[in-house]
């Protein structure tokens, strides 16, 4: 048994086909879900909506408690830590985590920032000693195993390696850059483009996007499967 762990972050309720004004990245996570669900009906999925529900965002309270061994802690440090504590827990409990992730203004919406800013936990998921030889930082999740996938939108194209506004894209890079910080560095993203112009050419996306999930889908059940009979 596979556990999933499914996060949407678009402030767009509804899903794109479904609802006027829907999200595309929505469309895209659930038929991610449903067709592994249908391929792996005895997998634990796992669901968290952080636009509906947005989590608490790192203050210095936080901070102070965060960087405060364990042991040192005292009982209003624990319930700061709470809520991240949790989050962590069902990250490391995940052995696949599918985010949809929808482009604003260049970069992730900030109800997903708060989420990396919660799972991103010295002691937790990354190490730090200041008189370690060489680099003093290492990630704690390296060894699980743990897969990545990204299902983005954009209103306008050409945001992919090499193209036109490659430059601009912060999204997948700006999740990528901290989970491979804590050790989950094996990725693979999918995204629909053209939302602004809201023609033929953002059809083909959708239409394009949906190939591409379905067939990860089926690459991603059998990888996965074969891994862990290996291990």
């Amino acid at each position: 048994m596979l556990r999933l762990l499914h996060i949407d972050s678009s402030a767009r309720p509804g899903r794109s086909g479904e609802q006027p004004h829907g999200s595309h990245t929505r469309r895209l996570s659930a038929r991610f879900v449903r067709h592994w669900q249908r391929l792996r009906p005895q997998d634990v999925v796992f669901y968290r909506d952080v636009a509906a529900c947005p989590l608490t965002p790192v203050t210095g309270e936080w901070v102070h408690a965060a960087f405060t061994p364990p042991a040192q802690r005292v009982p209003w440090m624990h319930a700061v830590l709470a809520e991240s504590d949790a989050l962590v827990d069902e990250l490391i409990s995940a052995d696949l985590i599918v985010i949809g992730v929808p482009m604003y203004n260049f970069g992730m919406p900030s109800t997903l920032k708060a989420w990396i800013d919660n799972i991103v936990r010295v002691g937790r998921t990354f190490g730090f000693d200041r008189s370690r030889a060489g680099e003093p930082y290492w990630p704690l999740l390296v060894d699980q195993r743990k897969r990545l996938v990204l299902l983005s939108s954009r209103g306008d194209y050409g945001y992919s390696p090499g193209e036109r506004l490659a430059a601009d894209n912060h999204v997948e890079a700006g999740v990528i850059t901290p989970l491979r910080y804590i050790g989950i560095d094996t990725v693979d993203c999918v995204a629909i483009e053209y939302d602004e112009f809201a023609d033929e050419r953002l059809h083909a996306s959708i239409a394009d996007a949906e190939v591409a999930v379905d067939a990860l889908v089926e690459r991603l059940a059998d990888e996965m499967e074969a891994q862990r009979e290996a291990a």
